[in-house]
């Protein structure tokens, strides 16, 4: 029974990381990006700037780590975004490049 409850709490943790960005906004977080980020990545990585997201050695491999990602280049940048802003970005670039679950 110890087991059970144990494999059941399991199963409720992976599940309360299965949508990592659930409440944010893509369509938010696309403006965001555009408006804020994309220059940035475009001077770095030329093209669109996407290729930092679709480099064969993207650095993030996980949900969290784009979490931190993203809030650490607001934090480097200045941007000035809220949480929920970050999360909106999260969001977008989850749908669009990531894809986690």
């Amino acid at each position: 029974m110890r087991h059970l409850l144990l494999l059941s709490a399991l199963c409720v943790a992976v599940s309360a990381q299965a949508a990592p960005f659930d409440k944010g906004d893509a369509g938010k977080g696309k403006a965001i990006v555009d408006k804020q980020c994309a220059s940035c990545h475009i001077s770095l990585f030329k093209g669109d700037g996407s290729g930092v997201y679709t480099r064969a050695d993207h650095k993030v491999k996980t949900a969290a780590q784009l979490a931190a990602r993203i809030s650490g280049c607001n934090a480097n940048t200045g941007a000035g975004l809220f949480p929920e802003d970050e999360t909106d970005v999260g969001a977008y670039l989850n749908k669009t490049y990531y894809k986690f679950k």
